[in-house]
């Protein structure tokens, strides 16, 4: 899922991950989006198994917002401040899409992330609030999207 609605473009130069006044927001609307996201899981009886997301503040908040908890995982950070990590992070996600479905996982997991990182992962391109349900199918690098989610 890529986070809420956060106006603008890119994080500002020098901003830092530990600190929320130097990173590109979730605006109100944002807020609301990420409440609505999370009150339509809940109309439809979907509890995620797990909530992971980027460190950034504004996955951070759509999580918590959404879903009232939510895990840090660096993997999910976004991949646009350091190219060079993308390939590393990509495949730690493809390697966890793989590890759950050998473990024939059950439920599912939200994972609040980047639209940069969306589209080196799936190859799709998603929309703030947005959530792409995947697929991992064995001898495919990508995962195979079943469906575009947009909520709120």
């Amino acid at each position: 899922m890529r986070h809420a609605l956060a106006p603008g473009t890119f994080d500002p130069p020098g901003f830092r991950v530990d600190a929320c006044s130097t990173q590109r927001n979730l605006s109100d609307e944002g807020r609301a989006q990420a409440r609505r996201i999370g009150a339509w899981y809940r109309e439809h009886g979907l509890t995620p198994t797990a909530v992971r997301c980027s460190e950034w503040c504004r996955c951070l908040d759509t999580a918590h917002l959404a879903f009232g908890s939510a895990e840090p995982w660096p993997a999910l950070n976004s991949i646009v401040r350091d190219r060079a990590s993308a390939p590393m992070q990509t495949s730690l996600l493809r390697a966890e899409l793989t590890r759950r479905a050998l473990a024939q996982a059950t439920g599912f997991e939200v994972w609040v992330t980047h639209q940069a990182n969306i589209s080196a992962l799936a190859g799709s391109f998603a929309g703030s609030g947005e959530a792409l349900l995947l697929r991992h199918e064995a001898g495919r690098a990508e995962p195979r999207v079943l469906v575009t989610l947009s909520i709120g």
